[in-house]
C-alpha cells in the first residue's frame, strides 16, 4: 500500500508540478517511500517533466525574441533532469512507451559536456555491445526497424554537427564501441567495467576460437602459447599463471595460496605473460604479479611494485587483494595521514566482505561499529514519534529548526548515537560508501570518532533524507550547541505530548 507521503507526490504530479514529477521518478528509482522500483514509470515522469520546462524556457525565449533554442537545452533545469535520466536502467524501460524520449536522452546526454555523460556512455555501450545482451539488441533493431518505417525522428544518434537520424543498429554499435573505448582509457566509475567489456569482445574468430578449445580440451600448451600471441587475454592470463605455478584464476580469486617455487627465468616469463593481461585490465593478472614481485627468487623483486600490483588489483575489485589492501591499512594505521583513523581500511575490508571473503568479515567487525536493531536502541521512542512528526510537518506546521532536529532524533535513534554525537554531528558529511563518520571534536576535543556501519536500507534512506533536508536548509540555522540543547526540550516535550497518548491509544 502507497504511503501518504508518495500519494501526495503523486497527486502534485499529476496536476503539472514540476519538482513533484521528479520526487515520484526519483522514487520509482530507489524505492522511496515504500514505492516499488520501477524504471519505466520513472522515465515517464521525466518525459513530463522535461516538456514541461523545455514548453516553458522555450516561451520564455520567445516572449524575449530570442531566436536560440539551444538555450533552453542548456539551461539548469533541463540539464538536472538529464542527469536524473542519465541513472535510469535504460534496458529495463525498452517496452515503455516513454522510451523513445529515454533513448533520443541518452544520446544527447553521452555527447555532452556534461557531469552525467559517462554514465549514459556506459549505458548505451553496455546494451548494444554486451554479447549476453543477444535478445534486447535483436528486440531494439525490431524497434529501430518500426520507427524508421514511418515519419517518426525517434531513432537518432548525435554527430559533431547535431542530431541525426541512425538506420542501422551496426551504426550505433560503432557509436557505443567509441564511447567504451573513451570510457576505458579514462578514470571514471565505468572504467573498470568497460575494460571487462572489451575483453569480451575482442576478436572471436574461428583461429582464436579453435586455440582456445583446444587447450580447454587437450591441455595443448603450444596452442595456449599462439593464441596468447595473437593478443587473446584469458591466454596471456592462464600461460602467465602457469609459467609461475600459480593457481587458476578463479581460485587465484578465492584462494590465493601459497604459490610454488619456479627460477627466475620462469618467473621473467611469467611477469612477462602477465604484465600483457594486466594492460588489458584483468584483475587476476595485477594480482599474480603482485605474488610474483614478492618471490625472493625472482631477480625483479620489489616490495614496493608488489603493492602496487596489489592496489591495481583492488581497485579493479579483486576480493582477495582487496582484503589484503584493507589489512594492510588497518595493521598501518597509526602511521596512515586521514582525518579519521581506520576509514580507508574499513572500505577496502568491507569491498571484500561484499565479495564474500569470509576473513573480512571478522576484520571488519573490530574495524566498524553495528547498530543493525534500532528497536534496542534508547533514542527509538522519540525517533518514532520524529518519523510521524516528518511524515506529517505541513500539517503540523514545523519550523525548519524543528524539521532538521526530528531528523537528527532518526539518525540518532538508527545508528545508536550519544546525546552529544546527536547535536553535534554533521549530518550532511555523516554518509560515506560503507559506513558513517561521527566526528564531533571540532566541539569536543576528547572525544574520538566513531565509525559506524550502514546495515539496514532503512538506515540508507535516513541517512538520504536527513542529507537532503540539511543540504536545503540555511547555514547555521540550528545555531550553536546551548541553542541546541535548549531547543531538543521544547520538542522532546511537543513530541511526547503529540504523540505519545496516540500511541498508548493505539
Amino acid at each position: 500500500m502507497a504511503s501518504r507521503e508518495f500519494l501526495k507526490i503523486l497527486q502534485s504530479a499529476r496536476l503539472g508540478d514540476v519538482s513533484a514529477q521528479q520526487n515520484l521518478a526519483s522514487a520509482y528509482l530507489t524505492g522511496a517511500f515504500k514505492t516499488p522500483i520501477q524504471p519505466a514509470n520513472a522515465l515517464i515522469w521525466l518525459e513530463k517533466s522535461y516538456l514541461s520546462i523545455q514548453n516553458q524556457l522555450v516561451s520564455q525565449l520567445s516572449s524575449a525574441n530570442t531566436e536560440t533554442p539551444e538555450l533552453a537545452y542548456a539551461s539548469p533545469e533541463i540539464l538536472g533532469i538529464l542527469r536524473q535520466i542519465s541513472v535510469v536502467p535504460l534496458q529495463d524501460t525498452l517496452h515503455s512507451p516513454a522510451f523513445s524520449f529515454g533513448w533520443q536522452s541518452f544520446w544527447r546526454i553521452a555527447k555532452a559536456n556534461m557531469g552525467a555523460s559517462d554514465a549514459a556512455q556506459w549505458q548505451l555501450a553496455d546494451l548494444l555491445l554486451d554479447p549476453s545482451k543477444r535478445e534486447l539488441q535483436s528486440e531494439l533493431a525490431i524497434w529501430i526497424s518500426k520507427q524508421d518505417s514511418g515519419d517518426s525522428d525517434d531513432v537518432v544518434s548525435v554527430g559533431g554537427n547535431g542530431v541525426h537520424r541512425v538506420r542501422d543498429l551496426s551504426a550505433l554499435q560503432k557509436l557505443a564501441k567509441e564511447f567504451l573505448l573513451n570510457l576505458a582509457d579514462s578514470e571514471t566509475p565505468f572504467t573498470t567495467s568497460a575494460k571487462e567489456l572489451l575483453i569480451k569482445l575482442q576478436p572471436k574468430d574461428e583461429t582464436l576460437s579453435s586455440l582456445w578449445d583446444s587447450w580447454l580440451s587437450e591441455q595443448n600448451e603450444a596452442a595456449l602459447i599462439q593464441a596468447a600471441e595473437l593478443g587473446l587475454t584469458i591466454a596471456k592470463l592462464t600461460l602467465g599463471l602457469r609459467l609461475a605455478q600459480l593457481n587458476t584464476a578463479q581460485s587465484l580469486e578465492n584462494n590465493p595460496g601459497e604459490p610454488a617455487t619456479k627460477s627466475n627465468a620462469s618467473l621473467k616469463k611469467a611477469a612477462y605473460w602477465l604484465e600483457l593481461a594486466a594492460k588489458d585490465g584483468d584483475r587476476n593478472a595485477w594480482f599474480a604479479l603482485g605474488e610474483i614481485y614478492r618471490r625472493p627468487q625472482f631477480s625483479g623483486y620489489s616490495a614496493a611494485e608488489s603493492d602496487r600490483c596489489f592496489d591495481r588489483a583492488a581497485d579493479l575489485g579483486h576480493a582477495q587483494a582487496q582484503f589484503r589492501r584493507g589489512a594492510s591499512l588497518w595493521r598501518k594505521r597509526e602511521k596512515v595521514a586521514e582525518k579519521v583513523r581506520g576509514l580507508q581500511a574499513s572500505y577496502w575490508i568491507w569491498q571484500a566482505q561484499q565479495q564474500g571473503v569470509a576473513e573480512a568479515k571478522e576484520l571488519l567487525s573490530k574495524v566498524l561499529e553495528s547498530a543493525p536493531n534500532p528497536k534496542q536502541n534508547g533514542w527509538y521512542e522519540l525517533a518514532t514519534y520524529a518519523e510521524k512528526a516528518l511524515n506529517h510537518h505541513a500539517e503540523h506546521q514545523l519550523d525548519a529548526e524543528w524539521i532538521l532536529l526530528c531528523h537528527r532524533l532518526v539518525i540518532a535513534n538508527q545508528f545508536d548515537l550519544s546525546k552529544a554525537e546527536f547535536l553535534l554531528c554533521d549530518v550532511s558529511q555523516l554518509q560515506h560508501d560503507h559506513c558513517v563518520v561521527v566526528d564531533i571534536r571540532y566541539e569536543l576535543p576528547k572525544i574520538l570518532p566513531r565509525l559506524i556501519q550502514i546495515d539496514t536500507t532503512q538506515q540508507r534512506r535516513s541517512l538520504l533524507a536527513a542529507g537532503k533536508a540539511f543540504a536545503n536548509s540555511e547555514t547555521d540555522l540550528e545555531g550553536n550547541l546551548r541553542q541546541r540543547r535548549y531547543r531538543f526540550d521544547r520538542v522532546m516535550e511537543w513530541l511526547n505530548a503529540t504523540f505519545a497518548q496516540d500511541q498508548a491509544l493505539a
